[in-house]
């Protein structure tokens, strides 16, 4: 009875919050829920996170949100909203009072604040698990979008071609101007997921080509998964990524790297298989993965994979074949060379996942991973790339643990790979530590090393480079609740690079750090200001030589930023943010961006717009600002050169099964008379772009 009437009592409390707070599962964010959670975590663009796939992992939980009664706490870690203290308090009130019986329980819950309670009650909820069958005509997730984008001034790429002096046609793209992506998905979190993903870019042709493997759309992406069932906790066919241990053999989805949350996100919780729905056209697996319990606390994870990837490759007699140069990620076959690229390179992956876990608290796992190409890879003998991969196959196997005691979580994950006998592979591996040391004081500690020789295709753990190789470092993250109003942190990363990099010709080091702080008055307010410093090594432009010379470089950003709505309908975001980038011994260049959101909810109508001016010295000094975008579309351009930038984005809800979004946006630039290069190379000094979309719920 007393833990009725507390519910009851925090009903009145939580009815007070932002509508984002009541937004029932698959509905269209309308209070900004992601968009805040993006800029709030990324106030500053950071090396080599991958914001389109967290963006996704981001959209996808807002569609399909955590049930707080199943949830495990690895599932609730990857969330990033949630301190260890708060962990350990949720596992220990779950253990003692059972379920909660609705969101609005979360006050009761100890170390739970006003804050940490908005930012999470957008990605949870709280509900039943049925059974299969009963859940199959009831799911959470049910829509199909179709979405066409354009850039409305004419490119280069695209204009007639005419002949050169020689009689030879200039490369032109083979396809259409228009950008066109279509998405369906049947899913309920926890018990099943159907989904269905196409898309063609910009130039890209649509044709029906089995023998080429192009079935209308250049990139089409399936997947089917059922999980929950008795010992079978995870059955997944069609494309799919792995998320095991700190990421050292398989990493995947919704991970932060460094970033403005300083503590959670040095972390990598092991959820296993999941569906990959982005648009990324590299990067995951097709074919079959399953888990099964053996026991309550020991699981196997099998994968089986087999797709082909762009490459380039070109004949070499040494092999007898074809060899593969380089893998190419950026998914566009628009020109001839880029349709000669496509799936050039069969790849073959077969891996297994053991993993033993305690309620909570203790898990330690085994991974092993057999990487198979069709056809030698070598990458050109370029002093940097002399110890990367070569050869047709690679075998990573790890280990990796974890255990909770109390407020802290230790965790750690080591990998060897054994490639080829030129090239025989090395050893990475990541361990440390996150915690809470007061009820004010959190902090996390991280060390790495990766050998030069190691490699791993399919990891992403923490690392400064973006890449699990050639790397050594130590990480240190502070956060301080100054009290519930204010809060202060930051981290400090060194680093080092025992050989060479692209664009470094030399060993090299480097750190970083972030300062900031938050201050939020009351619920409707929030000013928060980051200053990131960057101390790396770069080869020196324009240096005469045969060697290039080696110089340190210093590039420094100060973001500030107020979000305030003073009525419940309209909510404002004005930031100022400076940087600059210099070589050693040279002076600096600098840029500035001064950026005005609004976003006004009116009913089934909501409109988001934005005026940005804009100035760089040069593309070293850009700045990065994130942008408001239609529904499981992404933008997060760099400002450079002088000009202004603004966009209109409209969402209307014309009923319970149709939402349509309109987006247009446009760079206007004082300093330049052309915009792009290449076959994007715009003959005007703007650039106009109106995207489309619409969303049928079922």
């Amino acid at each position: 009875m007393h833990r009725f009437l507390c519910v009851l009592a925090l009903v009145g409390w939580l009815a007070t919050l932002p509508t984002v707070a009541q937004n029932k599962p698959g509905s269209p964010p309308r209070a900004d829920a992601i968009s805040q959670s993006i800029q709030e975590l990324f106030p500053v663009q950071t090396v080599g996170v991958d914001y389109e796939a967290i963006f996704d992992g981001l959209t996808q939980l807002h569609a399909n949100p955590l049930d707080l009664n199943v949830a495990t706490r690895d599932e609730l870690a990857a969330t990033y909203l949630l301190t260890e203290r708060q962990l350990t308090s949720l596992s220990t009130y779950r253990a003692e009072f059972g379920d909660l019986l609705s969101l609005y329980e979360l006050q009761a819950v100890p170390d739970f604040d006003e804050p940490s309670i908005r930012r999470l009650l957008p990605f949870v909820t709280v509900s039943g698990n049925p059974g299969l069958f009963a859940a199959l005509p009831t799911p959470t997730d049910h829509y199909l979008i179709a979405r066409y984008e354009q850039t409305t001034e004419p490119q280069k790429g695209f204009s007639s071609a005419t002949v050169d002096q020689k009689g030879n046609l200039p490369a032109r793209y083979v396809g259409t101007l228009g950008q066109l992506y279509l998405r369906y998905r049947y899913s309920r979190s926890r018990a099943f997921s159907v989904g269905l993903t196409m898309e063609k870019d910009p130039g890209e042709v649509m044709v029906w080509q089995p023998e080429k493997r192009q079935y209308g759309a250049d990139y089409v992406s399936f997947h089917a998964q059922v999980q929950n069932r008795g010992r079978w906790k995870n059955l997944l066919l069609g494309d799919y990524q792995l998320q095991i241990g700190q990421g050292l053999v398989l990493s995947a989805g919704f991970v932060l790297g460094k970033s403005a949350e300083t503590i959670q996100a040095i972390r990598r919780p092991t959820l296993g298989a999941r569906p990959y729905t982005s648009l990324m056209e590299y990067g995951y697996f097709r074919g079959a993965t399953v888990t099964y319990a053996l026991t309550s606390q020991l699981d196997i994870t099998i994968l089986a994979s087999r797709l082909r990837r762009d490459a380039n490759t070109e004949s070499d007699s040494t092999v007898g074949g074809r060899v593969a140069t380089s893998l190419q990620t950026s998914g566009l076959h628009r020109t001839p060379s880029e349709r000669a690229d496509q799936a050039s390179l069969l790849e073959t992956n077969l891996g297994v996942h053991l993993l033993y876990h305690t309620p909570g608290q203790l898990q330690f796992g085994l991974t092993v991973l057999q990487t198979t190409f069709d056809s030698y890879y070598r990458k050109r003998e370029l002093p940097y790339n002399r110890y990367e991969f070569t050869g047709k196959q690679n075998l990573v196997v790890g280990m990796h643990g974890g255990y909770v005691w109390r407020n802290w979580n230790l965790f750690g994950e080591a990998a060897r790979s054994t490639g080829s006998r030129t090239n025989a592979g090395g050893i990475g591996a990541v361990v440390g530590a996150l915690g809470s040391l007061t009820r004010r004081v959190d902090m996390a500690l991280v060390l790495r090393h990766y050998d030069r020789n190691f490699h791993s295709f399919y990891a992403n753990a923490f690392s400064e480079g973006g890449r699990n190789s050639n790397e050594t470092g130590a990480y240190l993250g502070l956060r301080y609740s100054v009290y519930r109003k204010i809060t202060l942190g930051g981290f400090l990363d060194v680093y080092q690079f025992p050989w060479l990099k692209y664009l470094i010709d030399a060993p090299s080091t480097g750190f970083d750090y972030l300062l900031q702080a938050r201050y939020t008055p009351n619920r409707q307010t929030v000013f928060y200001a980051v200053y990131h410093e960057e101390h790396k090594q770069k080869n020196q432009p324009g240096a005469e030589g045969p060697v290039n010379v080696v110089r340190g470089t210093i590039h420094r950003t100060l973001a500030l930023t107020a979000d305030y709505q003073p009525v419940r309908q309209l909510r404002l975001r004005s930031r100022a943010q400076w940087g600059s980038y210099a070589y050693a011994a040279r002076s600096a260049s600098q840029g500035f961006a001064l950026v005005q959101d609004v976003t006004l909810d009116v009913k089934r109508l909501s409109v988001s717009g934005r005026v940005a001016l804009f100035g760089t010295d040069d593309y070293d000094s850009r700045q990065y600002v994130y942008e408001r975008d239609v529904l499981y579309a992404f933008s997060f351009p760099a400002y450079f050169n002088r000009g202004v930038r603004h966009y209109l984005l409209a969402q209307y809800n014309l009923n319970r099964h149709l939402d349509l979004w309109i987006r247009w946006a446009r760079t206007n630039y004082t300093n330049v008379e052309t915009v792009g290069s290449g076959l994007d190379q715009i003959s005007v000094p703007h650039k106009s772009e109106v995207k489309v979309q619409v969303r049928w719920r079922f």
